[in-house]
């Protein structure tokens, strides 16, 4: 590892314990529970997971840091210049599904990449973001998601949370169903616009952001009654989830065919869910109102 690669990941390191001790007070029900691995085609992670607590149903918060000699088609398919090229990526990525449906899932990674050849400048970049998906959406809630993200964004120019909310949207798009995956926030990829020192200060700034984005909703909604209409409507729901992760997302795709830890790769999934035929809320119900209203393409702090 060079100077870079180890600042990278004490720093991720730091986040992952602090995000799994944040998480763990806010549940005071269940622990994390590390695996720690090693990647036959090199490197490893922690793995840490949570399951049936008093909060959260199960969640995911992992350390990864895996380097080899070539990348999967996934990584190249749109950077051809990657070719050839040894690599090493580094990265924290969790997924938080709560048991209340009052409680929004929530998402966040943040991530290095660095690829490398003999003869030639390293090409690096970073990546993440967060984003929400209620079930039950409050606006508060989301209002103060997207404010934590405006204002993480802020110190590096005033066109960087738009620029990178509107990419959140477009990626947690479900085509297939024509709705996106919730209600947005933050979402950056291949990121080098600035010199390495701005770059990286700006996803710990992302990685920083989420507790203080995502703990407040939860001590808001966590004791908000429920019923059996609620938790058939989120596990509804949670399949959007699924096919999402399953279908389009990069990391999901990346981990795969790059021979990484299927278990660790497939943590992001709830565990329990359900699909039922041709399923829609009625209109003027509590659970219309999701998509009628929350999962539109809308400016959560306009004036």
């Amino acid at each position: 590892m060079n100077e870079r690669t180890e600042a990278v990941k004490a720093y991720l390191l730091d986040l992952q314990d602090r995000i799994c001790a944040a998480l763990e007070a806010e549940d005071g029900g269940a622990r994390f529970l590390e695996d720690a691995w090693v990647r036959e085609g090199g490197g490893g992670g922690r793995t840490r997971v949570i399951e049936n607590g008093a909060l959260i149903e199960k969640g995911g918060v992992n350390f990864s840091h895996v380097h080899g000699e070539g990348l999967p088609p996934s990584a190249s398919a749109h950077r051809p210049e990657l070719a050839g090229r040894s690599f090493e990526a580094l990265g924290v990525s969790l997924v938080i599904h709560p048991e209340n449906p009052h409680v929004p899932t929530s998402h966040a990674n943040v991530r290095f990449f660095i690829a490398e050849k003999a003869g030639e400048p390293p090409v690096w970049w970073f990546g993440g973001g967060f984003d929400l998906t209620p079930y039950y959406a409050v606006e508060e809630d989301c209002v103060h998601w997207h404010r934590v993200a405006r204002d993480a964004c802020a110190p590096f120019g005033a066109d960087v949370y738009p620029r990178f909310k509107q990419w959140c949207d477009r990626y947690f798009f479900i085509r297939h169903r024509n709705e996106p995956r919730g209600v947005g926030g933050l979402f950056f990829d291949d990121l080098n616009e600035w010199d390495y020192d701005t770059c990286f200060a700006f996803m710990r700034a992302i990685g920083d952001a989420y507790l203080a984005a995502y703990l407040p909703i939860i001590q808001r909604r966590k004791a908000t009654p429920y019923g059996e209409r609620e938790r058939a409507f989120q596990l509804l729901r949670r399949g959007r989830y699924v096919e999402y992760n399953l279908v389009y997302d990069r990391g999901t795709l990346f981990g795969l065919q790059s021979g990484g830890r299927t278990e660790s790769i497939l943590m992001s999934l709830p565990p329990q869910v359900a699909w039922g035929y041709d399923k829609h809320p009625e209109p003027g119900t509590p659970e219309a109102r999701l998509t009628e209203y929350f999962l539109k393409d809308r400016d959560w702090l306009e004036d």
